[in-house]
């Protein structure tokens, strides 16, 4: 077992709140999906859902490095979560009609790849995100927060502000896809050197 896993076991607080956001993902996409995604009501529920859940992935993932509690479960749960959370949202968008499908399968095929990527490298070497990880993650959750609120649904004096934002948040999405496309090209890169080194060896 390496010095950075804690050795007192699984259950612990950050892994609570991993296992909290894999079981709101279903109640998120509900939310989303209710009524063909034009009901008001039940879009602003799933953007507090969404809201929740990313605020618990900022605060588990700063316990577990500020008390050592850093888990096999962890590294492992906490990407699934991630992709589970933010691909729920990118496929309800697209059945809702909010986002290109294209827009969908470019980013899920990258995230998901990467993912399995990060798994099998694991044992080798954990990659740390990059800042270009960190700014698409970023654009990502601002981009899906904005096009997951009810914008186009408003009428009356908010119609236009709705759709000011709605733009906005296609304008957060095209930068998110562009960066998502880039880091996903870079850290492949840095997987074949780190496979390469490891079979060196």
């Amino acid at each position: 077992m390496s010095d950075d896993v804690d050795p007192g076991g699984n259950w612990n607080l950050p892994n609570a709140l991993t296992t909290l956001r894999i079981v709101m993902v279903p109640f998120f996409g509900w939310a989303l999906l209710t009524d063909g995604g034009q009901s008001i009501l039940w879009r602003c529920v799933a953007y507090l859902l969404f809201v929740a859940a990313m605020i618990t992935d900022k605060v588990d993932g700063d316990i577990a490095r500020s008390r050592n509690l850093v888990t096999n479960f962890g590294k492992i749960a906490d990407p699934i979560a991630d992709k589970a959370l933010t691909g729920m949202a990118f496929v309800g968008l697209s059945i809702i009609g909010e986002l290109w499908w294209w827009v969908t399968i470019v980013v899920l095929v990258r995230e998901w790849g990467i993912t399995l990527l990060r798994f099998l490298v694991l044992r080798h070497e954990v990659i740390a995100a990059s800042s270009g990880g960190k700014l698409k993650t970023l654009l990502q959750t601002f981009a899906l927060g904005l096009l997951i609120l009810p914008l186009r649904l408003l009428s009356g004096p908010w119609e236009t502000v709705g759709l000011v934002l709605w733009w906005v948040g296609v304008a957060l999405m095209a930068a998110a896809v562009t960066v998502t496309v880039v880091t996903g090209v870079d850290y492949v890169v840095k997987v074949l050197a780190v496979r390469r080194a490891a079979e060196a060896k």
